[in-house]
């Protein structure tokens, strides 16, 4: 039926072109068929490799103890390779010339370099600070008006946890140019707090009554020794600066046991906390 209907509609059409019409699509459909299989396999097969190449690759690194900041770079810049190679890869089974892709993506590749420039300078920044290390994975930092323990330095990102349990991605291009405070890089800290007590009481007095509450601490370090400063003479109170120095894993609970204990020592001893307070003077004209 076939036959008679593209006879009716096509007289010049013999069988014999009918028939190698057919055969000719039937052995593109073949070809192409056999083409989608092979990408899919190779697709499949390569996903796997690079999954046994990632795992090998990070066991090789455990191993040979390099820094976590190292690590996670290394391991971002592997399975992006990877991948590319395994996109070629899949193109190539296509039956599509790879050799004209390459070029072709070469081309491609300076464009998008362009538009991408950002991401580039992003590339150089991850080198830069894996190079001279400002910072490493577990450091808890403050830069770009973030603060965060590093989790990861990728090829792009620095990835940051905030207190809060939040993540957050910093360009590593500007993480490599700006102001990056490190507070995990020393092995001790200092802790300062502003104590402030009113005019008329003995400063002699608070200030034995701080030391001897901030022995009570068994975190801070007896050397360098505790000391408290006559800091200012404010408006409404007399400040006195108290500094201790602690461990660097131990400035928080420092921190915060050191306002408790300073309030409880002037509880205990009589010395007042100031209040912000004025002195208004009326002044009454006199009657004519």
């Amino acid at each position: 039926m076939l036959f008679s209907l593209l006879q009716t509609a096509a007289p010049t059409i013999t069988r014999t072109q009918i028939d190698l019409l057919l055969e000719r699509l039937m052995e593109f459909g073949i070809s192409v068929g056999k083409h989608i299989l092979v990408a899919t396999i190779v697709f499949l097969v390569g996903r796997a490799i690079i999954g046994i190449i990632n795992r090998i690759v990070a066991r090789i690194l455990n191993r040979e103890r390099i820094d976590p900041s190292v690590q996670t770079f290394l391991r971002s810049m592997v399975k992006i390779m990877l991948t590319i190679l395994l996109i070629i890869s899949v193109i190539g089974a296509l039956g599509i010339n790879t050799t004209s892709f390459a070029a072709l993506l070469a081309s491609a590749g300076v464009a998008i370099g362009m538009a991408l420039s950002g991401n580039l300078q992003n590339f150089a920044g991850g080198l830069v600070i894996l190079l001279f290390k400002p910072y490493k994975v577990g450091d808890w930092i403050e830069a770009q008006g973030v603060q965060g323990s590093v989790r990861e330095i990728q090829i792009f990102h620095t990835v940051l946890v905030q207190a809060d349990n939040k993540v957050v991605y910093v360009p590593n291009g500007s993480m490599s140019t700006a102001v990056v405070v490190n507070y995990s890089r020393m092995d001790t800290r200092r802790i300062e707090w502003t104590i402030g007590i009113d005019y008329g009481e003995d400063v002699d007095k608070a200030r034995n009554a701080i030391l001897e509450a901030l022995r009570q601490e068994p975190l801070i370090l007896a050397d360098p020794e505790p000391t408290v400063a006559l800091g200012a003479l404010a408006d409404s109170s007399v400040n006195l600066t108290v500094r201790v120095w602690a461990k660097t894993g131990d400035y928080w609970p420092v921190f915060n046991n050191g306002y408790r204990l300073i309030y409880d020592a002037f509880n205990a001893k009589g010395i007042n906390f100031p209040y912000p307070n004025q002195t208004v003077h009326i002044v009454r004209e006199k009657e004519a």
